[in-house]
């Protein structure tokens, strides 16, 4: 038995060796604004931006095949930072813009089928079959794939009431280019 450990034990030490000496030796450089994008961005993975996740969206956003204003619950703020980071123009739709929206369940419509808990991309509904579901707010990304599976439609996207941190003075708007 303890031959079987101690060879067990060698074959491990010499196979995790190795494995690190593959990794220096086949080690990829990535581009580093890839990395500083994909920091930027929610992290979420919802793909509202027609990219299976985060991380391949900022490999576009850097290699200019996608608009700053890809992301959508990244919003008005996040477009604007990938715009200055990038020193492209920003292409915003003149006038308000609808600001952060959450979703948000009507109890007397929900019959807690679980269909919006297992399409929401960020685990924000919190329930169990046959109860009423919760909305969490802090996690919710607004992204609306909740209510396109919900067969009551008990689900709406409401905006949310301005804070500090999401409140934007409306003037001056950029110019149109």
């Amino acid at each position: 038995m303890v031959t079987a450990v101690v060879a067990l034990t060698i074959i491990g030490l010499v196979l995790g060796y190795l494995l690190g000496l593959a990794a220096r030796r086949f080690h990829v450089e990535e581009d580093p604004l890839i990395d500083e994008i994909a920091g930027m961005l929610p992290g979420t993975q919802c793909g509202q931006c027609g990219f299976p996740g985060c991380g391949q969206a900022a490999a576009a956003l850097a290699s200019g095949q996608a608009s700053v204003t890809c992301c959508p619950p990244g919003g008005r703020a996040l477009a604007e930072a990938l715009a200055r980071r990038l020193g492209v123009p920003i292409d915003l739709p003149a006038g308000e813009e609808d600001g952060p929206r959450l979703a948000l369940v009507d109890e007397s419509l929900c019959i807690g089928c679980v269909k919006c808990y297992k399409a929401c991309p960020t685990d924000a509904i919190v329930g169990a079959p046959k109860q009423i579901h919760v909305v969490m707010q802090r996690a919710c990304t607004g992204c609306g794939a909740c209510i396109d599976v919900c067969p009551t439609e008990c689900l709406t996207l409401v905006g949310t009431t301005a804070t500090l941190g999401t409140w934007r003075w409306p003037k001056p708007l950029p110019e149109a280019a």
